[in-house]
């Protein structure tokens, strides 16, 4: 979030045109024209930047003043803040083709690093990757122990090598390895002189003390990232830059081809669990530099874990333990994978470390690549990971749901790992309402990943437990919020804290009665039993306006349509038959955010008929469930789309066709309940409480009549009067304060349409209730057997037997 002043000058920013860009552009070209690159200078192209990164297309600036800041940039006298100000600007602009920047006349080791950056934001485009790697190797190369700093030159060199792997010669690759060996093992353990000068500085100043660890005490070992002091030396800034593109590195380099030692035989050479190599060995110096470079590495990162268990003096240095024993762990994870031996050297040292991990959630996020390291590692060490990352989906996703970048990484670690889950899939997917919870807190961002993730989810045994949770999720953010909520003090809530204009939630929250209902909506498995929310959902009313559960709601229809596409995949008939009456269930038992419930209504309402769709004869076997839903009028209005969704499907499934149980009888219930529920929502009139009834609702019950009279030809008469009165009462002018003349017209239309049809009952059957046949494709598409056809035929011979009658 950006402060009120940020967010002034980025609108400022955007807001400038192209004119006012140029006229602005050619006072900088009068400054850079003149060699002037003093603070106007500076000013003025902080403004530039300004203005060409804070909109998302590109900006266009004139030629003379692209290639003055080129030139700007290449200046051996230019400053330092004006250089970086110029690449800034320029990687802004590209990839463009008016730039003609070329590493072969860099004067130093940082304005290389700035020319490369700036290439490199090109893209490929004219092989300038390649280049810039083999200037920068070219660099490395000829460096002496006293020549310029490389330091600026590494995380060029990782993009490099991000980008195009294969740019690199084997004898680099060599040489690389064992500068970064000597930087990473042979770096200074003294503190770095300070910057002085001027009057008070005198020959006899204080020589500079040892290196410290993060707790205060004297390091004893060689210096890492975690090292600390008060000024660094040039190779321990080396140090730090080459830890940062180790795992990088080691992936691209990889394990040699060579004639190696197998790895259980090299595994007893080199000693049992925690043997390590000393850096100082004969052995060790004797390696190939990229197996030297995996033992340095080795060396390294178990000291970081040491490290990591020290108790900091300040929160930065907490911080940054927790981010280097990340990173040690995963580059733990690429040496095992490329070297097996490493493996019995490792697994003792992170199995202590998740016992003193497991043990608080002050390094959660350590967790993640732990749990990942026994994923891909514990069958080849006989280790039972099942207990790690049972610890995992139980304690973190409940107590940790606020964190994003945790969420984004727990929910990224799923993905990654489903294949590796295949073993125990039943504990991933037995733990989805606690990943619910990182949905439920998280669902912008997440939504997209969980659409990924919930296909894996979904199981036969719980999909209707599934189906309950993703249609009460925005109840669950509401319940999250209180529950974090009611772990603050009043006095340390903020003051926009819903929860102080509505104390009646946390109160509800807190309340025994309740306890019951909240437990159940936050459980951290899947109970196995379904549990009617309603009184919840009227104590959480107050919290639905709420930003983060009106987010929540948004991304529940789309989640919908991914479940449904999932559990159609493994449903049997007696699932359907349950999932179809949960929806009619769940239709009027909905959390009441602003528009949720139309949009989840639409949702349903296709689902149902897909479910029909899927087994016909769900109308019949269900047939007492949808009598009793059509036969209730309360919530219509609102469950517009579903009772249409409904009623058509009673009017296209019962039948003899669909399912040979299919009886008169039923027939007729359900058309007394059909015609008695049509006379109810046309002769209701609109209210400030009651809206009126959709045009579609009384066209499909219309529809639907005539079918089921199609089928009972004894219905035909009752339908035929049923049809008349829905015609004259359309267009009646009392209905044109009821419903649009457009809406009459079409209630209208379809009237007289089925009229005309019943006409003549054996067309109607043939037209409304087809035989197999006729649905088929074929029936539709050849010409001379299709519907249209008959139905020419048919009213041609309707008509001539009516000229032939008496007049």
């Amino acid at each position: 979030m950006f402060t009120a002043g940020a967010e002034s000058l980025l609108h400022q920013a955007r807001e400038i045109q192209d004119e006012e860009l140029q006229k602005f552009c050619s006072r900088i070209i009068k400054l850079l024209q003149k060699n002037d690159l003093g603070p106007d200078a500076v000013d003025s192209l902080q403004r530039l930047f300004l203005i060409v990164s804070a909109t998302k297309y590109n900006r266009r600036l004139e030629k003379t003043c692209v290639d003055l800041l080129q030139t700007t940039l290449c200046l051996p006298a230019c400053p330092e803040q004006l250089q970086v100000l110029c690449t800034a600007i320029l990687r802004e602009m590209s990839p463009s083709n008016s730039l003609t920047l070329s590493c072969d006349h860099t004067q130093n080791t940082r304005q290389l690093s700035l020319v490369a950056s700036v290439l490199l934001a090109q893209g490929d485009r004219r092989e300038e990757v390649r280049t810039v790697g083999q200037h920068v190797l070219k660099a490395l190369e000829s460096r002496q122990p006293e020549g310029p700093s490389v330091r600026h030159l590494l995380p060029i060199l990782s993009k490099v090598v991000s980008l195009a792997p294969g740019t690199i010669r084997e004898d680099q690759t060599n040489l690389l390895s064992k500068r970064l060996v000597d930087w990473l093992r042979y770096a200074s353990i003294q503190q770095g002189l300070p910057h002085t000068g001027g009057f008070f500085s005198t020959p006899r100043a204080r020589q500079p003390g040892p290196i410290t660890e993060v707790d205060g005490a004297v390091a004893t070992d060689f210096f890492t990232v975690l090292s600390t002091g008060q000024h660094f030396t040039e190779d321990q800034w080396l140090n730090v830059q080459a830890f940062s593109m180790l795992r990088a590195w080691l992936l691209h380099s990889g394990p040699e081809d060579t004639s190696a030692p197998d790895a259980d035989d090299r595994s007893e050479m080199e000693g049992s669990t925690l043997s390590v190599l000393s850096a100082t060995s004969t052995a060790s110096r004797l390696l190939p530099p990229r197996e030297r470079l995996r033992e340095v590495a080795f060396e390294y990162c178990q000291r970081l874990i040491e490290q990591s268990n020290r108790r900091a003096l300040r929160k930065g240095d907490s911080d940054l333990q927790k981010a280097c024993l990340v990173e040690a762990i995963l580059v733990l994870d690429v040496l095992c994978r490329q070297d097996p031996s490493f493996l019995y050297r490792t697994l003792s040292c992170l199995k202590a470390l998740h016992g003193r991990l497991s043990g608080g959630l002050g390094c959660v996020r350590a967790l993640l690549p732990l749990a990942q390291f026994f994923l891909d590692h514990g069958e080849a060490a006989a280790v039972d990971s099942e207990a790690i990352y049972q610890h995992l989906f139980t304690r973190v996703p409940s107590e940790l749901f606020h964190s994003p970048m945790l969420a984004f990484e727990f929910i990224q670690f799923c993905r990654d790992n489903l294949h590796l889950f295949s073993g125990n899939l039943s504990v991933f997917k037995l733990n989805f309402p606690n990943l619910f919870k990182f949905l439920a807190w998280n669902s912008p961002p997440l939504t997209s990943e969980f659409v990924l993730l919930l296909p894996a989810l979904v199981d036969a045994s719980t999909a209707l437990e599934m189906l309950h949770a993703l249609l009460d999720l925005p109840c669950l953010t509401a319940a999250l919020d209180l529950q974090l909520r009611s772990l603050l003090a009043p006095s340390e809530r903020p003051l926009w804290d819903t929860s102080l204009r509505t104390p009646s939630c946390l109160e509800a929250f807190r309340d025994p009665r309740f306890q019951g209902l909240f437990q159940h909506l936050l459980r951290t498995k899947a109970s196995g039993t379904t549990e009617r929310l309603t009184l919840l959902h009227r104590l959480l009313q107050p919290m639905a306006s709420c930003a983060r559960v009106a987010q929540c709601a948004e991304a529940v229809p789309t989640l919908l349509q991914v479940f449904f596409s999932a559990v159609t995949q493994v449903a049997d008939g007696v699932l359907t038959n349950q999932l179809a009456l949960l929806l009619l269930e769940r239709s009027d038992a909905l959390y009441q955010v602003p528009l949720y419930e139309a949009h989840v209504h639409r949702v349903l309402s296709s689902q149902f008929l897909a479910l029909c769709k899927l087994k016909p004869s769900l109308v019949v076997e269900l047939a007492k469930d949808l009598l009793e839903f059509v036969g209730s009028v309360s919530g219509i209005h609102s469950r517009a789309s579903m009772l249409t969704s409904v009623v058509w499907a009673i009017g296209e499934y019962l039948s003899v066709t669909c399912d040979r149980r299919c009886t008169v009888e039923q027939i007729n219930k359900f058309f007394e309940a059909l015609e008695a529920l049509l006379f109810e929502v046309a002769q209701s009139r609109p209210s400030a409480t009651l809206p009126k009834c959709p045009p579609q609702v009384i066209t499909v019950l219309m529809t639907t009549l005539t079918k089921l009279a199609s089928r009972s030809q004894d219905l035909i008469p009752r339908v035929s009067l049923l049809l008349s009165k829905m015609r004259t009462l359309a267009q009646s002018p009392a209905t044109g304060s009821v419903h649009s003349e457009e809406d009459s017209e079409a209630i209208c239309t379809r009237a007289t349409e089925l009229l005309n049809l019943l006409k003549m009952p054996s067309v109607a059957q043939f037209v409304l209730t087809p035989s197999v046949e006729v649905c088929e494709p074929r029936y539709h598409r050849d010409t001379n057997t299709a519907l249209p056809l008959a139905l020419r035929m048919v009213s041609r011979l309707v008509e001539k037997e009516a000229s032939l009658l008496p007049g």
